[in-house]
């Protein structure tokens, strides 16, 4: 689960992090009175920042310096309601539906710090860059010696001296490099108990003054321990997410879209990252990845079925299910029923295998509906290619 800069932000003060904290503003008018309050402070430069849930919002036009409080207004203005597009929104971009108003710093050095799971070694990787404010893909290719990069092994947790390399490495000396130290250590320690897949901070800053502060902060959250954080659950914006992924959540299905024109429902997420690749050798492209898991039924077959016609791109659906836990006569009846409640007016090939296959295939033909059914692999592609007019 994603959550917004000012949530990260929050996440990692509750762990002692040194965060750049600001105002979260819904309208213009509580952007300046946010601004407002920070003059009252001494506060006289500010940045307004769009709150969406991707990167490269300074390029896109999404972070902006104002320089008196009528600049504040006039940017809150132009940032509210705005289509943010960056590199990660895609094309379309994403509507701006809330800002963050912070100070501006006085900023003497931007740094790059991040940890995630490095799975090859199965074990957390803490990566650290003096080049902060830039794309750290860029900087790992163009530069891959400027990129710090520390394991941290799972039976003994970070060390003080890791935290202390890291912060040597980033040029950091005498009291300011015990200061880096603790901040490396509280990070690690707020990924750790926060059961994040990812926390990164850029730019983290070195003020003029001497301070050693997160500007930026982004953590994406493991969606399978959030059981154990309600709190943290309940920073979830649904209207940052795809609806059709929102609505799929909603019946215990794992959907993803994507931008061809097959539609597929799978049980397994090998299977379906099988039938995907499937899809492309028969000349089509998967629209989505959605996975309906070891017990489906007609509930969740036909509110797959609707959530795949909603792609206006879908011109074919594969559905393609292993009887292992779920027998494939009970899915063939449920794709049956699920079909005779939704108007499917695409091709709809069914391949079943496994339990009770021959007796699920039989319930298929004998259905009355329109369904191709598939025992083979290479069955299913052939029909698919056909319903495509490859």
């Amino acid at each position: 689960m994603k959550v917004h800069e000012y949530q990260a932000k929050d996440i990692l003060g509750n762990y002692g992090v040194a965060v750049q904290r600001g105002s979260v503003a819904d309208t213009v008018e509580e952007a300046v009175a946010a601004a407002e309050a920070m003059k009252a402070d001494g506060v006289g430069m500010y940045v307004v920042k769009a709150q969406i849930h991707a990167g490269g919002r300074g390029k896109g036009g999404g972070v902006k310096l104002a320089k008196s409080i009528d600049e504040v207004r006039e940017k809150a203005e132009a940032i509210l309601g705005m289509q943010l597009k960056t590199p990660q929104t895609g094309p379309e971009g994403q509507e701006v539906k809330k800002i963050l108003v912070t100070a501006a710093e006085d900023i003497a050095h931007e740094y790059y710090i991040g940890v995630t799971l490095d799975r090859a070694r199965k074990m957390d990787v803490i990566m650290a860059s003096t080049e902060g404010g830039v794309e750290i893909e860029e900087v790992a290719e163009a530069t891959p010696e400027k990129i710090v990069k520390v394991w941290v092994d799972p039976s003994l947790g970070l060390q003080r001296f890791q935290a202390q390399y890291i912060a040597r490495k980033l040029g950091f000396e005498g009291d300011q490099m015990k200061e880096a130290a603790k901040f490396v250590t509280q990070l690690y320690t707020a990924y750790q108990k926060s059961d994040a897949t990812i926390a990164e901070i850029n730019p983290l800053v070195r003020t003029e003054q001497g301070q050693i502060i997160a500007l930026d902060a982004k953590i994406n959250l493991d969606d399978n321990a959030l059981f154990r954080h309600p709190d943290l659950a309940a920073m979830r914006d649904e209207a940052e997410e795809d609806p059709l992924e929102v609505e799929a959540g909603k019946h215990h299905l794992n959907y993803i879209k994507l931008d061809g024109n097959v539609g597929c429902m799978v049980n397994g997420a090998g299977l379906a990252m099988g039938t995907m690749d499937l899809i492309k050798l028969a000349g089509g492209e998967p629209a989505n990845f959605l996975d309906v898991g070891g017990t489906a039924n007609a509930e969740t077959v036909e509110a797959g079925f609707r959530i795949i016609l909603s792609d206006p791109n879908v011109e074919a659906i594969l559905v393609n299910i292993f009887g292992g836990i779920v027998r494939c006569d009970r899915v063939a009846r449920g794709v049956v029923e699920a079909a005779k409640n939704v108007d499917i007016q695409v091709p709809l090939i069914v391949r079943l295998q496994g339990t009770n296959a021959e007796e699920g295939m039989e319930i298929i033909q004998n259905s009355g509906i329109e369904i191709e059914s598939a025992i083979q692999l290479k069955e299913a592609a052939d029909k698919v290619t056909a319903a495509l007019g490859k």
